[in-house]
């Protein structure tokens, strides 16, 4: 089982435009304070802008991040976390993607990020 099944995380839009990743807040995404944990919305940008880039490409390819900046906007305690992927530019090597993040119940926006993902042959 890997990390995306272990917490829940669901694919709801996948394409080269634009993918979308849900999670329902559950306490295993916690930190002790009763919020979600910082981790879990880079968890979620990293996963939702690697689908997308990784649409971009031919099957021999494979996206893989190389770095991440994540602005946490809001606290959650409660709901489900919608994260929207989208790319700022997609080059031969580099691809660039924004994520939001907001809470579906009250669309409160809770974190932004941006993605760089660098292009790799697949070796498996």
């Amino acid at each position: 089982m890997n990390i995306i099944e272990l917490l829940g995380l669901k694919t709801t839009l996948l394409s080269a435009e634009k993918t979308i990743v849900t999670v329902d807040v559950t306490k295993q995404l916690m930190q002790p304070y009763g919020l979600v944990h910082g981790g879990v919305n880079a968890l979620l940008a990293e996963t939702a802008a690697s689908l997308g880039a990784n649409a971009t490409l031919p099957e021999r390819q494979v996206a893989v991040g190389v770095a991440l900046n994540t602005h946490h906007l809001a606290p959650v305690s409660q709901g489900t976390l919608v994260a929207t992927a989208t790319p700022i530019s997609v080059g031969h090597r580099l691809q660039v993607w924004q994520v939001t993040i907001h809470e579906a119940q009250t669309n409160t926006l809770t974190s932004t990020s941006t993605v760089t993902l660098t292009t790799k042959t697949r070796t498996i």
